[in-house]
């Protein structure tokens, strides 16, 4: 009984501490190899400050999949690395991940005297709370650990950088954290991440992983000769070369450079052969290459025959990043655009249908999956009935990104063209009126609901 007591009582203590197990870190057992991967390629490529961070977030994975003397081993790394004056404050959220460790591993005693030593630094420190301070590094370190864990948690991460650069507004890490997730965030014409980017660059000249991004974001509003600029600086750097290559190869995809995008992310990938990042990147390069072929008006024989290596290649390359990231939504999805451009159909339909039954998906991605479904629909399967209910499936789900606006062009085209082809009229009146009315245009809506009313015909349930 007292043992019980005793355990309750340390659970009840560790509960109060702030570190990777408290801070709620939304991540399926699934997708663990693959983060204790990116763990490792970003302490072997990528010369950060947060390596203490990056330990302790791996300490944290090691304990998830059980391998708890493993964890141990990383929080000795981590605490090896801390030095200095703030020896103590620095170490608290590594002495809290010691302390949950043992509680794990049943070494009750140890665990308490780790609990002790942040109860003793935070006395020292006059902070208010027994087992925890108020300190902008620990928001920071939060905010990274965050970041790493995928997209469900962007918006907490921004929030932690938020607050740390509230009290150190200049700090080049936690302008750099912030940064990044304001840029993993933004989507198409929002521009959120544009000024962030800009100040991190500012206050890190000699980080060249933060100048691609910049220069990505550049590409996405038509800045070319700025964007330009800063992917040759970051080129010419020697830092970070594995995390320059794969980022400047998005960059050369974009602009249409495809060998170049190609030749850097196979230099990439034999450093980091495990990377799915940069298998899928690799899959866009042949994907974009299918397209290109299939538009060009070179000889048919030879075209087909190109195509089909091709989209084999591509499919290759999306199938090895589902294989190391199952559940990355957009490589399902582009392996099924391929597959429908070389009649690959059931195949096809099967990727969609992965990527649509996902859950916990950010907006602008499901939004996206619909989207590229509904074409799919309307475009290889003749299916405009289908498409249509995609495209409202999107537009139901209303943060009005960049593939929200995507969704309602499609859906007016779609409405439009059935006017003129006096098809289902009653509904693709409607339809007209509901994208008036999503576009904000209330009297041009209430004039296509009034001719709607006026026609009979049948309605697509989804509507």
């Amino acid at each position: 009984m007292g043992e019980n007591a005793g355990s309750d009582q340390v659970k009840e203590n560790l509960i109060q501490l702030r570190c990777h197990f408290t801070w709620e870190l939304l991540l399926e057992d699934i997708d663990i190899p693959d983060l204790e991967m990116r763990i490792s390629e970003e302490l072997e490529f990528l010369d950060i400050k947060n390596t203490v961070g990056m330990l302790n977030l791996r300490a944290y994975v090691r304990h998830l999949k059980g391998q708890h003397e493993e964890a141990l081993q990383s929080l000795k790394e981590a605490e090896a690395l801390i030095q200095g004056e703030q020896l103590g404050q620095r170490s608290l959220v590594t002495w809290s991940n010691y302390a949950w460790v043992h509680y794990h591993m049943g070494s009750l005693a140890e665990a308490q005297t780790y609990l002790d030593k942040v109860e003793n630094t935070c006395k020292e420190l006059g902070s208010p709370f027994r087992y925890s301070i108020e300190w902008a590094e620990m928001d920071c370190e939060q905010g990274w650990a965050l970041l790493k864990c995928g997209g469900q948690n962007y918006k907490r991460a921004m929030a932690c950088f938020a607050k740390a650069l509230e009290v150190e507004p200049e700090n080049p890490e936690y302008n750099t954290g912030y940064a990044i997730v304001a840029y993993r965030q933004n989507c198409g014409d929002n521009n959120i991440s544009l000024e962030p980017l800009r100040k991190a660059v500012r206050l890190n000249p000699e980080d060249p992983y933060i100048k691609v991004l910049l220069a990505l974001k550049l590409q996405d509003v038509g800045e070319a000769a700025e964007a330009e600029t800063h992917i040759e600086e970051a080129l010419s750097s020697t830092s970070c070369q594995q995390y320059v290559f794969r980022y400047t190869a998005k960059y050369y995809r974009r602009k249409g450079c495809l060998d170049k995008a190609r030749n850097l992310l196979l230099k990439a990938l034999k450093a980091s052969p495990a990377s799915g990042y940069l298998h899928y990147q690799l899959g866009l390069c042949y994907k974009q290459q299918v397209i290109q072929l299939k538009k060009s008006s070179n000889d048919q024989a030879r075209r087909q025959g190109n195509v089909q290596k091709l989209a084999q290649q591509a499919i290759c390359e999306f199938q090895e990043t589902v294989k190391l990231r199952p559940t990355f939504e957009m490589a399902y999805v582009c392996m099924a655009e391929v597959q429908a451009e070389i009649g690959q159909y059931e195949e096809a339909e099967g990727n969609f249908q992965k990527a649509l039954n996902m859950k916990n998906l950010e907006c602008h991605i499901e939004q996206d999956i619909h989207f590229r479904y509904g074409r799919y629909q309307q475009f290889h399967q003749k299916s405009v009935d289908k498409a249509i209910t995609h495209y409202l499936k999107g537009l139901k789900i209303e943060e009005k990104t960049f593939v929200w606006r995507k969704l309602l062009t499609a859906l007016e085209k779609v409405a439009t063209k059935r006017i003129h082809q006096n098809v289902q009229l009653m509904e693709s009146t409607s339809l007209l009126g509901l994208v008036h009315k999503l576009n904000g245009d209330k009297e041009e809506a209430l004039k296509c609901y009034e001719r709607a009313l006026r026609l009979t015909g049948g309605v697509n349930p989804e509507f």
